[in-house]
């Protein structure tokens, strides 16, 4: 969490989200609900606040069960939050209308990880790409519909049209089933686009295809993008700013060059550590974190990185440190009582073991 968030959105912002967390509940089980147990909760999302400025890339990076995707899905509504507040454009996504939320859709869409399992098989393509349009009423006729999304079929690659309009999802390539998600995406002329891990599931030798694919499409429509990944290298190539999440919480961000060159946070310093280097005699200057990602159900208290932080001290396990500016200069803030906040005297090499 941060030490203050403004009131409203600065002009350039496009989405906001203020102290947002998500807890999704636990079922008991009969002997908890015979001895009433307090009910149990899943931390997915804890108070994080960030701003999507207009045109930018804006990254989330972390470890699989970090709330990457939870956030996301907040982002665009797809998830309500437990408390907390999502902006789109000045406007508080939580007090609108069904009806008025259904048209707010139009102005923001996802491209999800795995293409397959987010397209209807029994849809053709055509279909498929073209159901957004349908359900917004945005083309009076069926044949302004196929044309549309034809258009859009060809801006994404999937060249000729014709060729492809009529095939089902399983009748085409993997990285054709994320060119058509894509499209799918664009053809209702968003503003903003949740992008969750869009090229996990494609080839590696198409992998900088569709980078490159999305980023020329960004300059041809004037999207920002929620850019999800674990995968730094590609988060480098495409973003501008980024935060990285852990446990449910963003423990660093800033500008995508101030957080690669000089990291704040120990767990940025090993993710950045574990991004493979094409050298056989590389060797790793940091230690990677030992043990895995704690419960989220019971995550530890104070830093939620102190039991696999190799510079932890005592008051990590108590107090829980805030987003805060890196003396050394910079724009990135990081959530560390050693690096950032009131406890920089302290040894770094005498951990707490």
């Amino acid at each position: 969490m941060t030490d203050k968030t403004p009131d409203t959105p600065t002009p350039k912002t496009l989405i906001e989200l203020r102290h947002v967390t998500k807890h999704f509940p636990v079922a008991r089980g009969f002997v908890e609900s015979l001895t009433r147990q307090p009910p149990k909760v899943v931390h997915a999302v804890d108070d994080i606040s960030l701003q999507i400025r207009r045109g930018e890339v804006f990254g989330l990076a972390g470890e699989s069960g970090s709330g990457k995707t939870t956030t996301g899905r907040l982002a665009i509504q797809l998830l309500k939050p437990t408390s907390g507040e999502v902006i789109f454009d000045g406007i508080n996504l939580e007090k609108l209308e069904a009806s008025d939320m259904r048209t707010m859709r139009r102005r923001m869409q996802a491209i999800f990880q795995d293409p397959f399992a987010s397209m209807n098989p029994r849809m053709t393509l055509g279909t498929g790409i073209g159901h957004g349009l349908r359900i917004q009423h945005l083309e009076t006729s069926q044949a302004a519909v196929d044309q549309r999304v034809k258009d859009m079929m060809n801006r994404v690659g999937l060249t000729p049209a014709e060729a492809y309009f009529d095939r089902y999802p399983h009748q085409i390539s993997g990285g054709q089933r994320q060119r058509a998600v894509i499209a799918r995406a664009l053809v209702l002329h968003p503003d903003f686009i949740m992008a969750d891990e869009p090229i996990a599931m494609a080839d590696v030798s198409v992998r900088s295809v569709l980078l490159d694919l999305m980023i020329r499409l960004k300059q041809e429509f004037d999207l920002t993008y929620l850019f999800i990944t674990h995968d730094l290298a590609t988060a480098k190539y495409i973003c501008n700013r980024i935060g990285i999440m852990y446990l449910g919480q963003i423990i660093e961000m800033g500008d995508i060059r101030d957080v690669y060159a000089n990291p704040q946070h120990p767990y940025t310093e090993a993710l950045l550590e574990a991004v493979p280097v094409p050298d056989p005699d590389h060797r790793r200057q940091k230690p990677i974190p030992r043990g895995e990602i704690p419960n989220p159900i019971a995550p530890p208290s104070g830093c939620r990185f102190h039991p696999r932080c190799p510079i932890a001290q005592d008051v990590c396990k108590h107090e829980v440190p805030t987003l805060r500016a890196a003396p050394t200069g910079g724009s990135n803030i990081a959530a560390c009582h050693l690096r950032t906040g009131d406890y920089q005297h302290l040894d770094p090499t005498r951990a707490h073991s």
